[in-house]
């Protein structure tokens, strides 16, 4: 079983209009609602590739229901969310028909009490014991401590179990120093980190403040891993355009699904690549192609080694 982590899980809802112009009216001509949040459009995508997976966070009110009520139909995931007095958020996508562009607006998340916090905790360390990974993913709602994810991530290194982080900002910066066994920032979110805009450089810098490997996000060139094993770049054969929510929660799916079946690290990348890419394809969030998928996989992402070894670190 894989385990994701949502602390501030969401309804995703995605509208498409014909034109998106501010200051103006529009017609809807299309809603889609979906169980939302990065842990678990990473545990949709997990699910798709075969997987076992256990979803846990927050979801409360009328919202959070509609969550569970769409995570029965979800084949291979089960749900063991940790219910809150307040609402589960909602995140809105508008998609622009004419241009393929996106807006998104994302609202805070309930409030979480401190019992309930506790509460997920011990239930968070009960999965662990049946957990081959664990993916922790995304913002935290109002309420969890700024160090959630660290003391989330010492807990899965104490129970064996190899952990991914996905999040930025301050809870990022104080995950790093609990040692997760990979990170996935993107370009601006490991700039943010570390202070440095050259992408291998920023991982490196990573590396050195606790993270095992770092695999950074770099939009349409793909993706740079950075691992004690070595560097590589991973990228798609052509530029794809659409709908980019939910394509680095594929990106994370790839890769701990790769984890769990022990993929070498190219193997990794291209399954990340392939998914994220057919993410951007599929006309709704959080889903991906799957013929988009397999001819991706079928013709080749391109990985290449960077030059020199990575960084030894312990």
């Amino acid at each position: 079983m894989i385990l994701t982590v949502t602390l501030n899980t969401a309804l995703d809802i995605t509208y498409r209009v014909q034109g998106l112009r501010p200051h103006a009216s529009h017609r809807v001509t299309e809603v889609t609602e979906r169980p939302g949040g990065k842990g678990l459009n990473v545990a949709r995508v997990l699910a798709a590739l075969g997987h076992e997976v256990t979803v846990t966070g927050f979801a409360g009110g009328t919202t959070g229901g509609v969550v569970r009520e769409q995570l029965t139909g979800v084949h291979g995931v089960t749900d063991a969310l940790v219910p809150v007095a307040g609402a589960t958020r909602r995140t809105v996508a508008v998609v622009d028909e004419r241009t393929g562009d996106t807006t998104q607006l994302n609202e805070p998340g309930p409030a979480v009490a401190p019992a309930e916090w506790n509460a997920f905790q011990e239930a968070y360390e009960d999965l662990l014991t049946g957990a081959a990974a664990v993916a922790l993913c995304g913002s935290l709602p109002p309420g969890v401590p700024v160090g959630a994810y660290a003391g989330l991530v010492r807990a899965a290194r104490t129970a064996g179990v190899p952990v991914l982080l996905d999040t930025s900002g301050e809870p990022l910066r104080r995950g790093l120093a609990a040692r997760p066994d990979l990170i996935k920032p993107n370009a601006d979110e490991l700039a943010e980190l570390t202070g440095s805009h050259e992408p291998q450089r920023a991982a490196q810098a990573a590396r050195r403040r606790g993270a095992r490997s770092v695999v950074a996000s770099l939009g349409a060139e793909g993706l740079l891993a950075v691992t004690p094993e070595g560097r590589w770049r991973a990228a798609p054969p052509a530029h794809v355009h659409g709908n980019p929510t939910g394509a680095g929660d594929s990106a994370v799916a790839g890769l701990l699904s790769g984890l769990v079946e022990h993929l070498s690290w190219p193997d990794r990348l291209t399954r990340a690549v392939a998914l994220s890419a057919a993410t951007v394809l599929a006309p709704v969030a959080g889903e991906f192609d799957r013929a988009a998928y397999e001819e991706l996989l079928g013709r080749g992402v391109a990985v290449t080694a960077e030059a020199g070894a990575a960084q030894s670190l312990p």
